[in-house]
């Protein structure tokens, strides 16, 4: 009995249990799987890399200030985010991996770099 490769159903020669006549099958047949499922995580993941350079490029000190505007402007997407700090005056810092920021009043930001107390 022979075996057909799952991507281009050509006959496989070789071992018993080779699934794809070739790597190029293989990673076309895997790239086709993964490719529905994985739409959302890529368009999460961009938006949050594009968050942490518009906040890395904003922020060239250990803190400073902006206005929502502006990081509106550059494209900044307020619904991402990887994590959130409140700290003991109930503030709530929102970050993109180590670049986060605070909102204030009148449309401010208040712009800093994750520091090591804030990772417990």
């Amino acid at each position: 009995m022979s075996k057909t490769c799952l991507e281009c159903e050509e006959e496989i020669k070789g071992r018993a249990d080779k699934k794809f006549c070739s790597d190029q099958c293989r990673n076309a047949y895997n790239n086709k799987l993964k490719s529905g499922t994985s739409d959302y995580v890529r368009t999460v993941n961009s938006a949050l890399k594009k968050n942490r350079k518009i906040l890395q490029e904003l922020l060239p000190e250990a803190t400073c200030r902006t206005t929502r505007s502006k990081l509106l402007q550059k494209g900044f997407d307020f619904n991402f985010m990887t994590s959130s700090y409140t700290n003991r005056k109930n503030a709530t810092y929102y970050f993109c991996y180590e670049y986060g920021y605070l909102p204030l009043e009148n449309d401010l930001c208040f712009l800093v770099r994750r520091k090591e107390y804030m990772d417990n």
